[in-house]
């Protein structure tokens, strides 16, 4: 087999000049929307300068079929605050949202984080959290590079068997992404001024 075949027995030296990979819509998922997903990643991480620790997740949707396959990204400032939160008061704030959100999570995945009172591993992380499925409901955040569509935001968690719903299709206003976020692949998360709403 030549290296330019590919697995339908055609050959990609035949594309041409132009081609788009096909991956459909990738606009966030509209604001409000409950979708079912899992943890698949699960572990603490640190800001490019390693000052402060945070928990990361990796949402994948699994329900309704045209989110399938979908991701989103969550940062939970659990153990150091979020140095872009505006106010140290905003930061404590935010460090006992993210606690609650956390909390949860590992109450829909099982609760075994909660019931050890001690700062869980990446270990822990993964063990508990990781494959269990749970509805999350979704807030938009807006990029701030020229073109960028922005993303999705984790802002509540309830039980597998909650009603999956859309939210509106026109775009919702999004909160525009916070500053100094990795990349654009997350931002705005918990932000300062957004009620946490566990729905259990």
């Amino acid at each position: 087999m030549g290296f330019w075949n590919l697995s339908d027995g055609d050959n990609a030296a035949k594309t041409g000049t132009e081609y788009e990979i096909p991956g459909g819509n990738m606009d966030p998922i509209p604001a409000g929307s409950s979708v079912l997903a899992m943890v698949d990643e699960a572990k603490w991480a640190t800001t490019q300068n390693n000052a402060e620790e945070y928990v990361s997740l990796r949402w994948t949707v699994l329900a309704p079929d045209e989110f399938k396959n979908r991701k989103v990204f969550q940062k939970l400032w659990v153990t150091d605050h979020d140095p872009n939160a505006k106010d140290h008061a905003k930061a404590i704030a935010k460090t006992d949202k993210a606690r609650k959100m956390l909390a949860a999570v590992d109450a829909n995945a099982g609760g075994k984080l909660t019931a050890k009172d001690a700062k869980p591993s990446n270990d822990d992380l993964a063990m508990a959290l990781m494959d269990k499925p749970m509805v999350i409901t979704l807030g938009v955040w807006e990029s701030n590079q020229p073109g960028g569509s922005g993303g999705n935001w984790v802002m509540a968690v309830a039980p597998k068997n909650k009603e999956l719903k859309i939210g509106d299709k026109a775009p919702a206003k999004a909160r525009p992404a916070s500053q100094g976020s990795a990349g654009g692949a997350y931002a705005g998360g918990m932000d300062d001024e957004i009620p946490f709403a566990p729905m259990m």
